[in-house]
């Protein structure tokens, strides 16, 4: 299996690992932005706070790990490349080795489940320009693999991070269960699914939930709101702010809150500071209980959706009789059209301080 494919291409967005990585990290991510110094500065301190580390780059070495574990019990024998938009591997340094390796078609994993520019159109404009700088357009081919929030496998693994969490408190009344995803501008959001994807798999969750769950009420209290913007304020992006909801809760008499972080598959800095730090101090400051779960990647799931995903579509090249794993009906398609999630950034859409 895999005759149409040399390897696999793990591509996420870098964050640095030590405090020396964390001013050129910020500059690779905002390279090209009118950003204030000042605004670099409180970024970098967010990363101070942990000594410099951010733990997305140890979280994907250990998805890959899943991963490949999982390729050699399907009997899929292609090796995995990591590589990151904004720092080590860098992206361009891993399609130079996976050429000198003799790699010529791979296929690519992006650690984001949505569909939107910053999730996935500025991925594929970062592979293009990777080869373009390399010289390797003609020699090097990179198929992405599509969007997977409507994978079941994707349901479970956040399944599974909830249900972990919810052991935490001691009964289910008058608790509100919170989903956190990375606010965009609104123009952006205009131009893709990303917030109607968003709601499907939250409204997929509670109604699992409900199922499994006696919960008072009949349904679980929930609501998507979103996190760490760094536009302007004059820009709208979309509310409500993480922030803001934990103070409306407390108004609204809620005394416990469980936040899963359904918009991220891994616990990088956007969910150590802005929901770990910033949001557990306000909800403590309310006397509101706390609990915030894993992303989707630290379940035993994820590693079983990226190999499946890579399954279905080795299959499908290959003209094998292949089942597609889809909630809505039908998957995305695997090549997007050339308008989708079109979008032209003015400012940075993801902060360095996120990741």
């Amino acid at each position: 299996m895999g005759r149409d494919y040399d390897a696999i291409l793990f591509l996420s967005f870098g964050g640095p690992e030590g405090m020396d990585d964390v001013m050129p990290f910020l500059a690779n991510v905002l390279r090209g932005k009118n950003v204030p110094e000042a605004r670099m500065k409180e970024v970098a301190h967010h990363y101070e706070m942990f000594g410099g580390v951010s733990p997305i780059n140890a979280q994907n070495r250990k998805m890959i790990a899943g991963l490949e574990e999982e390729l050699e019990r399907r009997q899929i024998k292609l090796p995995v490349y990591f590589g990151n938009r904004n720092w080590h591997p860098m992206l361009a340094d891993t399609l130079k080795q996976m050429e000198a390796d003799g790699v010529k078609r791979a296929l690519a994993f992006v650690t984001s489940a949505y569909s939107s520019y910053s999730g996935c159109r500025q991925y594929l404009e970062d592979i293009q320009r990777a080869l373009s700088e390399n010289q390797q357009n003609d020699r090097l081919h990179i198929d992405k693999l599509r969007v997977f929030f409507d994978h079941p496998l994707f349901l479970d693994a956040n399944l599974e991070c909830i249900e972990e969490a919810l052991q935490q408190f001691d009964n289910l009344e008058n608790l509100h269960l919170t989903f956190t995803a990375h606010s965009i501008p609104i123009s952006m959001a205009q131009n893709c699914q990303y917030e109607n994807q968003l709601l499907f798999v939250c409204r997929q969750i509670c109604r699992r939930l409900q199922e499994k769950y006696n919960w008072p009420g009949g349904e679980p209290q929930w609501q998507l709101v979103y996190q760490s913007r760094s536009g302007p304020k004059s820009q709208p992006w979309l509310e409500p702010d993480i922030l803001e909801h934990i103070e409306n809760l407390k108004n609204g008499g809620v005394s416990k809150i469980l936040v899963h972080p359904v918009g991220f598959v891994s616990d990088h800095m956007e969910i150590i500071y802005d929901l770990d730090t910033e949001a557990r101090q306000l909800a403590e400051s309310l006397q509101l209980q706390f609990v915030r779960s894993l992303s989707s990647g630290n379940s035993e799931h994820f590693g079983r959706l990226i190999a499946a995903l890579i399954e279905e579509r080795l299959k499908s090249k290959a003209g094998q009789e292949c089942q597609i794993a889809c909630l809505t009906g039908a998957p995305l398609p695997d090549v997007c059209p050339a308008d989708c999630c079109a979008y032209t950034p003015t400012r940075p859409v993801q902060t360095a301080g996120s990741h």
